[in-house]
C-alpha cells in the first residue's frame, strides 16, 4: 500500500519538477541570491541529481556518496541539467518499480566514506522523509530564484500568481 502511494506521488511530482526545471532560463543560471548560495544552475543540477539518489536508496543497503560518481556536466548548461534530470528519473523509476512493499522496511544507511550521514532507517522512511522532502525543499528555493530574477513560476499545485494575472 505504501509502495503504490510512493509510486503515485513520484510520478505526479516528476511532472512538477520537470515544469520547474523547464522554467529555468539559460540567461539566469549564474544568478545567486547571496555569496554563499548556489547559483540557479547549481540548484537546478542538485534537484536533477536527487532523482539519482533513489537508485542508491532502493538498490543498496548502504549507499556511499563518496564512491558514487555521477557525471553531471556544467551547471551553467541548463539543457544538460534537464537531460540529466530525465535520465535520473528513468533510473529512479526503474529502481522504484523493482522493489517490494517489504523492501520499504529494510534498513538503509547513507555514508560518505567511513562517516555515516543518515540511518539506519527503513527505506520507506528515507524515500518519504529524505528524497521526496529534499526535492520539495529545493523546488521551493528555485521558485524564489525565479521570482527574484523576474521569471514566471509555473503552477505546481494550481495556478501561480503569474498564471492567475495574465
Amino acid at each position: 500500500m505504501m509502495l503504490q502511494a510512493l509510486k503515485d506521488e513520484f510520478e505526479h511530482e516528476v511532472e512538477s519538477t520537470r515544469k520547474l526545471l523547464q522554467a529555468v532560463p539559460a540567461s539566469h543560471v549564474k544568478y545567486k541570491p547571496s555569496p554563499t548560495s548556489w547559483s540557479m544552475g547549481e540548484l537546478a543540477q542538485h534537484i536533477a541529481t536527487i532523482y539519482y539518489w533513489y537508485v542508491g536508496t532502493f538498490t543498496q543497503d548502504e549507499y556511499d556518496m563518496a564512491s558514487d560518481r555521477l557525471e553531471r556536466g556544467s551547471p551553467e548548461d541548463i539543457h544538460a541539467t534537464r537531460e540529466l534530470f530525465e535520465q535520473n528519473v528513468e533510473k529512479a523509476r526503474e529502481a522504484l518499480n523493482a522493489i517490494t512493499e517489504e523492501d520499504l522496511q529494510s534498513p538503509w544507511v547513507m555514508k560518505a566514506g567511513d562517516k555515516t550521514l543518515m540511518g539506519p532507517f527503513p527505506r520507506g522512511t528515507v524515500a518519504r522523509g529524505f528524497l521526496f522532502n529534499h526535492i520539495y525543499h529545493h523546488r521551493g528555493e528555485m521558485i524564489i530564484y525565479l521570482r527574484a530574477t523576474g521569471n514566471p513560476v509555473p503552477g505546481l499545485y494550481g495556478p501561480t500568481y503569474e498564471e492567475s494575472n495574465k
